[in-house]
C-alpha cells in the first residue's frame, strides 16, 4: 500500500501585489469599554461578537449584527439565580433569543430600548463595583 505524501502549498505573490488586511470591525458600543477602562477589560471576538473580560471572568459581550436584530445590545454573563434581582435593575433586561432556549443565563439589555444607553453604564458600574451577580469565570477548554 502506498502511502501519499501531502505536499504543502507555498502562494507566491507577485512583488507588486498590495498586502491589505482585512479591517476590523469597529466596536460595538465603545462607549462600554470607554466607562470601564479603569477595570482594564479584555477583549475577544467571539462569534461575531465581542466577549468582555475582567480579571478571570467574562462579564460581557457586545452585539450589533444585521441578523436577529432584537438581540443586539450589551449581553450580561448571569445566572437564573440573579435575574429577579437585576430585571429590577434593568427592567428591559430579558432572555437572548437567538440561543433558541427559553431562558438562559445570559441575558440582554436591548440595543433599542428606551433606557439603553443609561442601562449599559449602570452595568458597567455593577461590574467595577464587583457585582457577584454579573460575570462568570469561563470554563477551561
Amino acid at each position: 500500500m502506498k502511502s501519499k505524501a501531502r505536499r504543502s502549498r507555498t502562494l507566491f505573490l507577485p512583488e507588486d501585489a498590495p498586502l491589505t488586511a482585512k479591517p476590523r470591525r469597529a466596536v460595538p458600543y465603545e462607549f462600554v469599554l470607554d466607562a470601564m477602562a479603569a477595570l482594564s477589560p479584555r477583549t475577544r471576538p467571539m462569534f461575531g461578537c465581542l466577549a468582555v473580560y475582567v480579571r478571570d471572568k467574562i462579564v460581557l459581550f457586545l452585539r450589533d449584527k444585521a441578523k436577529f436584530p432584537a438581540d443586539n445590545g450589551v449581553w450580561l454573563a448571569t445566572s437564573h439565580q440573579h435575574h429577579e434581582s437585576l430585571r429590577r435593575e434593568f427592567p428591559n433586561m430579558r432572555s437572548i433569543q437567538v440561543l433558541g432556549k427559553r431562558v438562559t443565563g445570559w441575558q440582554v439589555l436591548p440595543a433599542d430600548a428606551p433606557d439603553f444607553e443609561q442601562a449599559a453604564l449602570r452595568a458597567c458600574e455593577l461590574i467595577a463595583a464587583g457585582d457577584s451577580r454579573i460575570g462568570k469565570v469561563p470554563k477551561r477548554r
